[in-house]
C-alpha cells in the first residue's frame, strides 16, 4: 500500500537500550477531506527519513500491522501500527522552480516585417 500526501510533522529519532530505532512523521493526505497519518520508520528505515522535511509531498509505501495486548485487569486490546518502508520524493517545498528562459533580439530573426 502506499500514501502520498505532505509532510506535517517529522519527530525525533527514538532510541531504545535494546539497541531499537524508530522515527515518526505525520503525513497530511491531499484530499478533498484530508487526513493527519502517523507512519512509524523502525530499524534501519529510520535513515530514509534523512533527507526528508516539512512541507514534502512524498509518497510511501507502508505495511499495516496489527497486535493483540492483554492489560493487567485481563482485557485484551488490539492496536494497529502503518509502518515505512520506502520513499519517493514528489515534490520538496524548497525545491527551486525552473526560470523562463530570457530572450534576445536573436529568437526574433524569422518575423516577417
Amino acid at each position: 500500500m502506499e500514501i502520498i500526501g505532505r509532510v506535517k510533522k517529522l519527530f525525533d529519532i527514538q532510541k531504545f537500550d535494546s539497541g531499537f530505532r524508530k522515527r515518526e512523521i505525520v503525513l497530511t493526505t491531499e484530499e478533498p477531506y484530508p487526513q493527519n497519518i502517523l507512519i512509524e520508520f523502525i530499524q534501519d528505515k529510520v535513515d530514509l527519513l534523512g533527507s526528508i522535511s516539512p512541507e514534502d509531498k512524498i509518497k510511501v509505501f507502508i505495511n499495516i500491522r496489527g497486535r493483540e495486548w492483554t492489560n493487567p485487569e485481563g482485557i485484551i486490546k488490539y492496536f494497529n501500527s502503518i509502518q515505512g518502508w520506502k520513499i519517493e520524493e514528489i515534490q520538496q517545498k524548497n525545491s527551486k522552480k525552473q526560470s523562463t528562459p530570457s530572450l534576445s533580439s536573436d529568437d526574433f530573426d524569422d518575423l516577417p516585417f
